[in-house]
């Protein structure tokens, strides 16, 4: 794996897992949930699409060589 392929595989897997785990103590500590329902949506299509595309970039590489 190169070194961009490394940041964008962690780069997607903290957003997302650590992004709901932000909003989750956020809505616990106001009592509003609203925050974390509307964080997962976007959360969950930033984190899926940059882990697949960097996946994809990692399984590229090794056919590569």
């Amino acid at each position: 794996m190169t070194k961009n392929t490394i940041v964008s595989l962690y780069a997607s897997l903290i957003v997302l897992i650590g992004f709901p785990v932000v909003f989750f103590t956020v809505s616990l500590l106001t009592k509003q949930w609203g925050y974390l329902i509307f964080s997962i949506p976007g959360s969950l299509t930033a984190g899926l699409t940059g882990l697949l595309i960097s996946l994809q970039l990692n399984k590229n590489e090794h056919n590569s060589v």
